[in-house]
């Protein structure tokens, strides 16, 4: 249903641009990285174990389904690769597995913004999946408490974006650190490690724009209604 103030999707623009830019970054720079094989000859998996070993880190690394469903579980310290990061020995298999061991760095170090959005978890998933409905059939309706409490709740999500911005981009760092002290990568393949890292981070800087934008665009569709 539209109404004749809805103009406020134009806001979204910019942050789609962005979310489609950083997709199209990553997919193409995973692309590139993903046939150039490191002189290494290890495969993800190994890279993992290797980095697990080197900063004594007490964690398991297991392949998992499907294409980049890479990630680290805290509660049960667990490193996840996906079956061709786990059984790839490309720069890009190498990056992504270096990332994940990051952010088990980042648990162990106590890392304040990582320890805040495990916190922020549950949260975030209840406000993301009950702001839109809530929000909306307040709209309809004329029911404003309902569209505050769909504000309330996707502001949660918003902020869990914030806190996952420089989450990410530490682990990136503390990966490409890891990689480059460890030997494992020659000195002429670091800068496309680098590349990878710096591709896959920008997929979240497009996530928290359009968030935040959307959260702007629920806040103008409210006080369209006062």
């Amino acid at each position: 249903m539209f109404y004749p103030f809805d103009y406020t999707f134009i806001l979204l623009i910019p942050a789609l641009i962005l979310a489609f830019y950083a997709q199209s970054k990553v997919k193409n720079t995973y692309a590139t990285l993903s046939q150039k094989r490191s002189r290494a000859g290890l495969s993800g998996l190994e890279v993992a174990q290797q980095l697990i070993q080197q900063n004594n880190l007490s964690l398991r690394v297991e392949e998992t389904p499907g294409q980049l469903t890479d990630h680290y579980d805290p509660s049960r310290e667990i490193l996840r690769l996906s079956t061709g990061v786990a059984r790839g020995g490309s720069i890009a298999d190498y990056s992504i597995a270096a990332h994940e061991v990051g952010h088990a760095l980042q648990k162990r170090e106590k890392y304040g913004a990582f320890a805040l959005r495990s916190i922020l978890v549950p949260v975030a998933s209840i406000g993301s999946r009950a702001a839109f409905p809530l929000f909306f059939v307040g709209l309809i309706f004329s029911f404003r408490f309902l569209m505050d409490i769909g504000i309330i709740f996707f502001s949660a999500a918003v902020l869990f974006q914030v806190v996952t911005l420089p989450v990410e981009y530490d682990a990136s760092r503390r990966a490409y650190a890891a990689l480059t002290n460890s030997g494992i990568v020659a000195g002429d393949e670091q800068p496309d490690i680098k590349k990878m890292l710096n591709a896959a981070a920008l997929t979240y800087v497009a996530a928290t724009a359009m968030a935040a934008l959307q959260l702007l665009r629920l806040i103008l569709l409210r006080q369209s209604r006062d």
